[in-house]
């Protein structure tokens, strides 16, 4: 009798570890008319590397991981594009994950520049999408993703801003965060990106 116990417990406990994750929605959340609507990315429309437009309808089929960036930062964002590097090549081969970096220096990171950043990194152009456009509507973007993004003529680069990479479902609503500076934070994204994904890959009988 007590080995039948013992056995239970451990099923059970088995069991809950083999329990999948189901990530937040994370932002505001109202009530209207009875329904519920979460906080999303509204619509877009930038220019990648390769001089192809970019909007809503490009990343429909796919989750994406997103941070904020320009190439002359001279403090945070070298240490954010080695993680974000780090989550390129765990899921290079994942179809179902894009990368996706806005500029916050769209002046001077026009679309020669980010072709010549994104070829440094020896990354495709088809998986990771480096997006230029209008500045006020860049700068905006990043407040919608929750990044702080802002010209401050004080600080190194002339820009003052987060390190934050953030993870977006099918839906536009950001499921998850971490501090790109922070590589442990970073180590924890990568399960959560792993989630994500095991929620919109299609069940194999």
């Amino acid at each position: 009798m007590k080995n039948i116990i013992v056995i239970v417990i451990v099923l059970s406990l088995l069991s809950c570890k083999e329990e999948k994750k189901t990530l937040p929605i994370i932002g505001q959340v109202e009530i209207v008319d009875g329904d519920t609507i979460y906080h999303s990315i509204p619509d877009f429309k930038f220019v990648n590397q390769d001089s192809i437009y970019i909007d809503n309808a490009s990343l429909s089929e796919y989750i994406y991981v997103s941070d904020f960036f320009f190439t002359s930062c001279p403090t945070i964002c070298p240490k954010v594009k080695k993680q974000m590097l780090r989550i390129y090549d765990k899921f290079e081969n994942e179809d179902k994950l894009k990368l996706v970096s806005h500029t916050i220096d769209p002046v001077r990171d026009n679309v020669e520049t980010l072709k010549l950043y994104s070829s440094n990194l020896d990354v495709s152009s088809e998986k990771w999408f480096f997006l230029t456009g209008d500045k006020n509507k860049l700068l905006d973007m990043a407040d919608d993703y929750f990044v702080v993004a802002y010209e401050d003529d004080e600080v190194a680069g002339g820009f003052d801003h987060s390190g934050k990479i953030l993870l977006v479902d099918q839906n536009r609503h950001i499921r998850a965060f971490c501090e790109g500076t922070d590589p442990d934070d970073v180590t924890e994204f990568l399960k959560d990106i792993q989630h994500l994904l095991d929620e919109v890959k299609p069940v194999v009988n």
